[in-house]
């Protein structure tokens, strides 16, 4: 099983042992208070992900052969999507990153209980998360 997939049968895992949304969408901003706080310097229109209704700076660095991202949001609930993603994403291989499938976020009904906006910003980071991992694969 490749790294991507199985941190994502563990985070499928995790969202089981939540009986409803309520505890799930506390385990989520529960992840976002857990990322890495960005350098303010990193919170520029540059870095700023188009199409989210928050807003959501993310940066991607090549270490050896994998990407490594970090972001931030000005909201609570946007910032435990975009460390969920993180979880998953970072510290892969740029083909990795670029071929995945994020089939997690069906199995855990994550895009059914996201309001349309919300759901078109998990959209904006995937791509955007994927764009910087072609970007970076072969420098």
């Amino acid at each position: 099983m490749r790294p991507i997939d199985k941190i994502q049968q563990e985070i499928i895992s995790d969202f089981n042992l939540f009986s409803d949304w309520t505890q799930k969408y506390e385990y989520l901003i529960d992840l976002g208070k857990d990322l890495k706080i960005l350098d303010a310097k990193h919170k520029t229109e540059e870095n700023l992900i188009k199409g989210c209704q928050s807003n959501v700076w993310l940066i991607a660095k090549k270490e050896k052969n994998n990407i490594v991202f970090n972001a931030d949001s000005d909201a609570i609930m946007t910032k435990g999507i975009i460390a969920l993603l993180i979880k998953i994403l970072s510290n892969q291989t740029p083909k990795d990153i670029t071929n995945c499938d994020l089939f997690f976020i069906k199995k855990i009904g994550l895009s059914e209980h996201l309001s349309t906006t919300r759901a078109n910003g998990l959209l904006s980071m995937i791509k955007q998360m994927k764009l910087y991992a072609y970007g970076l694969e072969n420098k």
